[in-house]
């Protein structure tokens, strides 16, 4: 997202007239009534937006200090907050919709997924034909499944007995604890409806003006 992000961290683009993660906010199920946001880069920025408290919901903030990287150690900086009940993770710069991550809380153990086109950028979801995840494949080369890995899941304090390994790329990635995780239990996928995932400027520009359309139809 260079240059955008230059001062300003990612979670704070405009996406219409919100930032990325004040649409997530909005998005959360009522049965969520506290988050904990893992921040790190430009952080000051994020806690002055929403302070202690924003739509409601109490917010914690955890300051990630691990050299490490990856979706795993954010996590696992937030372990101390996290009791026995389930949790639900999201990624702090993608934008689903409420009922899709509502029927996550179905389960215990679930991962929205979304079909694509092309899954090359994303990682992917293996599954049975009843929706039980087999295994995930980080960005194949190959397509071997249309279902990316949106990043919301629904987890407990299980996943703490799967830390992640080491990535080839250096990364610890949630998904290989997920994947470990699905072998002892049943982790379910379920179905996004819609999904806005950015990764370059020109994405933002194309979602804004696809915002701009829909709100001009109005």
């Amino acid at each position: 997202m260079r240059p955008l992000t230059f001062t300003i961290p990612k979670q704070l683009l405009k996406v219409g007239d919100k930032a990325v993660l004040e649409h997530i906010f909005h998005e959360l199920p009522d049965q969520v009534d506290e988050v904990i946001l893992v921040v790190k880069y430009l952080a000051g920025q994020i806690q002055d937006y929403f302070g202690e408290e924003f739509l409601g919901k109490k917010i914690h903030y955890v300051t990630q200090v691990s050299k490490d990287y990856g979706t795993w150690i954010a996590l696992n900086e937030a372990k101390h907050l996290l009791g026995k009940e389930k949790f639900l993770v999201l990624l702090g710069d993608d934008i689903l919709d409420k009922e899709s991550i509502e029927s996550c809380l179905e389960h215990d153990f679930s991962v929205l997924v979304k079909e694509v086109e092309d899954p090359r950028r994303f990682g992917v979801v293996l599954a049975n034909e009843h929706g039980k995840i087999l295994d995930f494949i980080e960005k194949p080369e190959e397509q071997i499944s249309n279902l990316a890995n949106t990043g919301v899941q629904v987890l407990d304090y299980r996943i703490f007995n799967y830390p992640a390994r080491q990535h080839k790329n250096g990364e610890y990635y949630l998904t290989d604890s997920v994947a470990r995780l699905a072998k002892d239990h049943d982790v379910f996928i379920k179905l996004a409806k819609s999904w806005i995932s950015m990764a370059t400027p020109e994405d933002l520009e194309s979602i804004n003006a696809d915002f701009k359309a829909i709100s001009s139809e109005k």
